[in-house]
């Protein structure tokens, strides 16, 4: 029988639900899995398990009473610590933030409090959430699951880790750059960034006076063992106070009647040849299933422009943590002119289109590297040295459009490293990427536990 730990959350608040499992074991099991495996891992950096333990005997009290249960009841969870988190340190990864335990919980924090989650710890990052890996001067250095000399991907790379390994029922990650999707891919778990503003930011410690406001491109979403918690977690999340509550159109019932587009390599940002193999193995198999794909699909648009514009629009989101004065306003609409101007591009695609697979990382997860930044590292691809910020050109140009894309686990490549595609849809279409990606993430075997989780 598959660890309890491992299985879905929503089947572990079925068990619960039917008292095949109380709150207090899951707990106490979820604990358990940390001591004892994530010394290696790093994951999990701050912890307050007795309080953990004793809201698990409040939720199981409540149960026992008959009292209405929420969507989330009794399932022990971890929270990125990047979100204020009330009564907990939440640093940000930052060591202006050291001792910093906030009086409020996160938006995002308090809707899974209210359906019956129970915070255990908090889960590592880096500095304010600003790489595609997870280390800070405060807590060290999470690796990867699969590959202990390899990053788990960021921002959210302590949280994907926590979830790929059992330690928590589910995870809320932040995307302004792909701080979802990196890791979601690289640990071999499901990962939704939604349609910007879809789910209320507040509460992101991204500079020393965060919280209060929410950044441009910035979204937070759901970090998961399956598609169907996926689906659980949106509606968790999402805005429900007017007057603005998203309505979001349900996904098709058949999905071979989509038409979908994949988009899996390009000039702008080569990929390659194992991550290209990978997602040509994925596309084949959506064909054998069925689905017509079309391999020429493009928006009309330049691809390497799309992804400056999204570098430089992220640089102005993320100014506040660099003490960066940046430019002027007119220049920042200026570029939000011609941002619209893209997005006009992508509504235009996907009028023909409901669908486009495309790369999330254009390299395997990757070792660690923690010397110089953004503008100096390099990364090897098809034995080319290549600039590190080519990571982020997939995701970012997807991310400034402000479009919901969902990650599933796509089986391993042939390093044995967790590959991923990112299924991306017009603005508001997040029902429609989780359906495919959930499609997609079953014909490939769907998440898969590191043998270090087994």
């Amino acid at each position: 029988m598959k660890d309890v730990a491992l299985l879905s959350t929503v089947e572990q608040v079925d068990l619960i639900s039917r008292s095949e499992i109380s709150s207090r074991e899951l707990t106490e099991h979820c604990i358990d899995r940390i001591q004892r495996r994530d010394g290696e891992i790093n994951a999990v950096v701050t912890r307050d398990f007795e309080t953990a333990l004793i809201n698990a005997d409040a939720a199981d009290s409540a149960q026992a009473k008959g009292q209405v249960l929420g969507r989330l009841h009794g399932v022990p969870i971890t929270v990125k610590d990047a979100l204020e988190t009330k009564g907990l340190r939440s640093t940000g990864g930052a060591v202006e933030l050291t001792d910093n335990v906030p009086e409020r919980d996160a938006a995002v924090v308090n809707a899974v409090r209210r359906e019956g989650a129970i915070v255990m710890g908090k889960t590592n990052l880096p500095r304010w959430s600003g790489d595609i890996q997870a280390y800070n001067e405060i807590f060290g250095t999470t690796n990867n699951p699969w590959d202990l000399s390899r990053g788990p991907g960021g921002s959210s790379g302590g949280a994907a880790a926590a979830v790929a390994m059992g330690f928590t029922s589910f995870e809320i990650g932040t995307d302004i750059g792909g701080s979802i999707r990196f890791p979601a891919a690289f640990n071999g778990i499901w990962g939704h960034k939604p349609s910007f503003g879809v789910i209320p930011t507040t509460g992101y410690l991204d500079h020393v006076n965060g919280g209060v406001n929410e950044a441009d491109v910035n979204v937070f979403g759901p970090l998961a063992r399956s598609s169907q918690d996926l689906e659980l977690l949106l509606e968790v999340l999402k805005r429900n106070s007017p007057p603005w509550v998203p309505q979001l159109r349900s996904a098709p019932r058949d999905l071979k009647d989509l038409k979908v587009g994949a988009w899996l390599d390009d000039e702008f940002c080569p990929v390659d040849d194992e991550v290209r193999e990978h997602l040509e193995k994925v596309v084949g198999e959506l064909e054998k299933d069925g689905v017509v794909v079309d391999r020429d699909a493009r928006p009309a648009l330049d691809p390497e422009e799309a992804a400056m514009l999204g570098l430089w629009l992220v640089q102005r989101a993320t100014s506040q943590s660099t003490d960066s004065d940046g430019p002027g306003h007119r220049i920042w609409l200026d570029h939000h002119a011609r941002r619209e101007e893209l997005r006009l591009k992508w509504a235009e695609f996907f009028d023909g289109y409901d669908a486009l697979i495309m790369p999330v990382s254009f390299v395997p997860p990757f070792a660690h590297q923690q010397e110089g930044d953004f503008g100096t590292r390099t990364l090897f691809c098809n034995g080319e040295e290549r600039n590190y910020i080519d990571v982020v050109k997939w995701t970012v140009m997807v991310g400034m459009a402000y479009l919901p894309s969902t990650v599933p686990p796509t089986g391993l490549g042939t390093s044995g490293l967790p590959i991923g595609c990112q299924v991306v849809g017009p603005y508001g279409s997040d029902k429609l990427t989780i359906a495919l990606a959930g499609h997609i993430g079953e014909l490939m075997g769907g998440y898969q536990p590191p043998p270090r989780a087994l």
